[in-house]
């Protein structure tokens, strides 16, 4: 399990506070890609936690970092209208 890096926060905050249809807008093969590799990786592990009882690790380090639940489930629900599967 990784941490998360000051990048991958900021990614998380803006999915979480921004409308879809803005960032599908505005999105470049590399914006893409990190969304689908890397934040994709981090957001189902912390689906699975909060969802599955399964126990990874992400929601302590979403507190951590200062990413609220609310933010964490605002992130997920917007990159999956993003087109990125999560579940």
């Amino acid at each position: 399990m990784t941490d998360l890096s000051l990048e991958d926060i900021e990614f998380i905050k803006m999915l979480a506070n921004s409308e879809s249809a803005i960032l599908q807008a505005d999105m470049n093969e590399a914006m893409r890609y990190m969304l689908d590799v890397e934040i994709g990786m981090i957001l189902r592990e912390y689906y699975k936690e909060n969802t599955m009882d399964v126990k990874t690790g992400w929601i302590e380090k979403f507190k951590k970092v200062g990413i609220t639940e609310n933010e964490g489930k605002s992130a997920i629900a917007c990159a999956r209208r993003l087109g990125i599967e999560i579940s």
